[in-house]
């Protein structure tokens, strides 16, 4: 079982920052970070493979959100950018233990984090 410590989300207003943070237990995983608007389907928003050369922006945030990662502190972060009311979700980091580049199927991830709210005011 692998254990992931979210933190960063918080209230702030539309055009402004954040960045989310995941620290991941044990070896070095493929991840990615879904989030859940309220009333609506999980959805990728971005993901990174096990060596940090491959990864995926959903249209929606494309520009705007960096996904990066410190294997050295097993950690991936989520710099969010330019957040707009849109954004408003729940955020979950999870892991894909059995793929060295993941993909948006939130099925063949295997360990979640608890998730942290990020809310948008406009």
């Amino acid at each position: 079982q692998v254990q992931l410590v979210e933190s960063g989300g918080g209230l702030v207003q539309a055009g402004d920052s954040l960045r989310l943070s995941c620290a991941a237990s044990g070896r070095t995983f493929a991840m990615g970070w879904f989030r859940q608007p309220p009333g609506k389907e999980r959805e990728c928003v971005t993901f990174i493979s096990r060596s940090g050369a491959t990864t995926y922006y959903a249209d929606s945030v494309k520009g705007r959100f960096t996904i990066s990662r410190d294997n050295a502190k097993n950690t991936v972060y989520l710099q969010m950018d330019s957040l707009k009311p849109e954004d408003t979700a729940v955020y979950y980091c999870a892991v894909d233990t059995a793929r060295a580049i993941p993909t948006t199927n939130f099925a063949n991830y295997d360990n979640w984090g608890q998730g942290t709210q990020v809310t948008v005011s406009s």
